[in-house]
């Protein structure tokens, strides 16, 4: 490895970890060392173990020691490594003090620095009173006048961490994958899903193969599902997924469940102008056209119909491959069993006409 230069960052594999010291590989005699402080969670568990590949950056040298970081620690923090961590992008701990005009005060070791409202956080905002008292992570923006005049933001990290975020999702899941998730909001357009920590969205079509009215009938809050990626716009934040995806499609069997003019029983579940769908199965609609109905001149469809009157109807037409059932009326069983038991009631002597009954026999 040539000789790095100060705030160089590199990524390495940690081959050592103690209670206060993680070693890095750096293909030399020795290894580079990182306070193991700066990688522990909040009950003091270290959050990296060996083998692990580590974003870090060179911070000097010091005892023969090539010393690297995550971050710069604030209260550790001179004049030097506060201007070193300006010119060389390394990120620096700072303790949120007060409130102030159009900002906060931020102290870095023994400095004061300047954090503007919209700096302290990335996509979820809070009340201001929640930052104070707080240590947070910040890029120094500006450094002047000898560390007199220094503006922070925790954002512009924040924002660098979420790109990377974006792109290692990228790279792990692609349309067609099948994914595992847990709902973490319920909309009446559909339900929220988290992704390896990315919200996607599950439309309420796609949720399953029948109609549904009440997302909330189907999925809860804190319930794991599985469902199939169907589009991924991670520029825009856009994710999509199915569940009806990982179900099989009735209308591939369509064709060998329905005939032209078979008489089925169906359900109304949706009312337009030009005429109604029908149910006849979960994930099959037909569509019943106003012009195949009997109404009176300037009659309204919505109000001689309604969602959930069942109708016996007819096949007129099938395309399975659109996706679409033409429907016609047809008179219900009941009707067609009292048809057939008054034809044969009717005796055929050759001299006695009967036109209802010649009319059924047609049919």
């Amino acid at each position: 490895m040539n000789k790095m230069e100060i705030g160089q960052q590199i990524e390495t594999e940690v081959v050592a970890v103690t209670d206060d010291t993680v070693f890095l590989d750096l293909n030399l005699k020795s290894e580079g060392v990182l306070d193991a402080a700066e990688l522990k969670d909040d009950n003091g568990q270290i959050t990296v173990k060996e083998g692990d590949k580590i974003k870090v950056f060179f911070i000097g040298e010091k005892g023969g020691e090539m010393r690297f970081s995550t971050k710069i620690a604030g209260e550790n923090a001179d004049d030097s490594m506060l201007e070193n961590a300006f010119k060389n992008g390394i990120p620096v701990e700072g303790h949120v003090e007060k409130e102030i005009k159009g900002g906060f005060e931020v102290k870095l070791g023994d400095k004061r620095a300047f954090c503007p409202y919209s700096q302290i956080s990335f996509r979820k905002k809070e009340e201001a009173a929640y930052y104070i008292g707080k240590t947070l992570t910040f890029k120094i923006q500006e450094y002047k006048e000898n560390g007199k005049n220094i503006l922070v933001s925790a954002r512009a990290l924040l924002e660098n961490e979420y790109e990377n975020f974006k792109n290692s999702l990228k790279e792990k899941f692609s349309v067609g994958d099948r994914v595992k998730g847990t709902v973490e909001a319920i909309q009446n357009y559909g339900a929220f899903v988290d992704i390896g920590g990315f919200r996607a969205l599950l439309p309420v079509s796609e949720i399953s193969r029948k109609r549904i009215d009440d997302v909330s009938s189907i999925l809860s809050v804190g319930q794991e599902i599985e469902a199939e990626i169907i589009k991924a716009d991670w520029t825009n934040e856009r994710v999509s997924l199915s569940m009806k995806n990982l179900t099989e499609d009735p209308w591939e069997s369509v064709l060998s469940k329905y005939k032209i003019d078979q008489k089925v029983a169906g359900k109304i579940v949706r009312i337009a102008d030009f005429g109604l769908f029908v149910n006849l199965e979960d994930g099959i609609d037909g569509l019943l056209h106003v012009s195949a109905l009997e109404l009176p001149r300037n009659a309204n469809i919505k109000k001689l119909y309604k969602v959930g009157d069942e109708l016996s109807v007819s096949i007129k037409d099938i395309d399975a491959k659109e996706h679409r059932i033409s429907l016609v009326p047809a008179v219900s069983k009941n009707q067609d069993n009292s048809a057939e038991e008054y034809l044969s009631s009717q005796k055929d002597d050759g001299d006695t006409y009967n036109p209802f009954a010649a009319l059924l026999k047609k049919k």
